[in-house]
This record gives C-alpha cells, structure tokens and sequence, in this order.
C-alpha cells in the first residue's frame, strides 16, 4: 500500500468513482480532473479531507489542491482508480466537454495567442525602451533626450524600430500559423495568408488616414472596385481570415476523400 492509498480511494468515491473520470492528470500542487458528470463531487466532503488543501473549477477541469506531494498522490490515485493518467494537454482538450461556449471561444482565442506571448513581451520591451530613450527629456533642463545628445543611443533606436515594427506591425502573421497550427492544417499556408495580409503592395493601414481617398489604391474588377489596405497589427481580420483559410481546407480535403 502506498502512503496515500486510503485518501485516494476516500477522493475517488467523493468525485463518484471511477466511471465519473473522464480524464485525470497532475501539476506542481494540484489533481486535475476532467468529470463526467461534475455535480456528483462531493465538493464539502472532498475539502474537508486532511490531505486536500482546497479545490475549485477552472474551464471545465475540476482541480483539487494538494501540495508539493500531489505526485506521490497521484501515483497512488492512478493505481486505486484503476485508471490511466494522461498528459495536461489532454486533460485540456477533454475539459471542453464540460465548457459552455463562451468558455470555448475564451479557451480557443488563449491558445491562439499562447504561443504569440513571448513575441508581443519582447516587442513591449523594445518599445517601451525606445520610449525611454527618445521620448524623455532627462538631460539639458528637460530639454533634450539621451537619442538628442548621442549618435550611438539615436542609431541603437532607430534599429531597434525595425524589430518592434516587426513584431506588431506583421502581427497578422503569427496569428495566421498559430490558427491553422490549433487548427490542424497546413501552417504554410497560414504564414502565406498573414503575409498576404501585410503585403508592401497593399498601402499601410497607418497611412490610410493621411491618404486622400481618390489616392488610395484599388483593384478595378470592372464592376466593382476593392481598396487595396493592409491589416498591419489588427486581430480580427488576421482571425477571422485565417479560420476561413481552415474551413476552405477542411472542405478541399472532404471534397477530395469523395
């Protein structure tokens, strides 16, 4: 018998044993389950257990707190319930079953920007840091800023604009891949679109405001004309086109299997 052997079967029969576990993992401190039927925990009974710390619902997982032991527990768990642990992910993916739909667009859009997060942080730096370097007048009675009195801080903040206005100005396009990769289809044809989006041939979505309208490019269909902007650093258009882009693939590849 293991150390936890006892709690763990008092949990199982708490959450409605084994036939109520849809999936079941860990992480650092907490028991991540995915119930069939959640009502059937016996929320009171399962926090008032000595080994249990506290519990809550988070998208759609029923998470019960057990500490920096939750791995020895879990072990035991497994081996009482007569289940199978799967990966965090999976826990994941079968907790949409037990999400309502604003839950699931909630879900959906986190995992899209997910991987972009690291991308939009640096960016923020980079910014933030040519704000403090051009844009402050530290020096000469508040008059000048250090990008004023240096050439080197003034060269090091123009390049650094070439990064920032990489990150969010082309933004359409990690936005782009990160949908068809959740999506499942092919993630070139995302970096395609998202480049389409930005395309130097499209005129700049910031000068669009400073451009006359007869001067705005078009493409003359000959019954009907299409101004010709880009998306730099919008979402939704960058979204919505690329899940349109999916639903176009998933349908050439029904309509091929036919």
């Amino acid at each position: 018998m293991g150390k936890y052997t006892q709690d763990a079967r008092q949990l199982l029969n708490l959450i409605g044993g084994k036939e109520n576990i849809a999936a079941v993992s860990h992480c650092v401190t907490r028991m991540r389950f995915v119930l069939t039927d959640p009502s059937k925990a016996d929320v009171e009974a399962i926090e008032a257990m000595k080994v249990v710390k506290g519990s809550f619902t988070q998208a759609g997982q029923f998470q019960v707190i057990i500490g920096n032991t939750v791995a020895d527990f879990y072990n035991d768990f497994v081996k009482v319930a007569g289940v199978e642990g799967v990966s965090k992910d999976a826990v994941k993916q079968a907790a949409k079953q037990n999400q309502n739909i604003v839950q699931r667009i909630i879900t959906a859009l986190a995992e899209i920007f997910a991987p972009l997060i690291p991308a939009i942080i640096t960016g923020g730096l980079i910014l933030g840091f040519r704000n403090c370097i051009d844009s402050i007048y530290f020096f000469e009675n508040g008059t000048k800023t250090l990008c004023d009195i240096s050439q080197f801080w003034s060269g090091l903040d123009s390049f650094l604009w070439l990064i920032g206005e990489a990150i969010f100005h082309m933004l359409p396009v990690g936005i782009c891949w990160s949908v068809t990769k959740k999506m499942g289809t092919t993630e070139m044809l995302g970096i395609v679109l998202g480049l389409t989006l930005v395309s130097g041939q499209l005129l700049n979505a910031y000068s669009v405001a400073g451009t006359a309208a007869a001067d705005i490019p078009k493409w003359d269909f000959g019954f009907v004309k299409v101004n010709m902007i880009g998306y730099q650093a919008q979402v939704l258009p960058a979204i919505m086109a690329a899940f349109v882009l999916v639903y176009l693939e998933n349908f050439s590849g029904r309509s091929h299997l036919r």
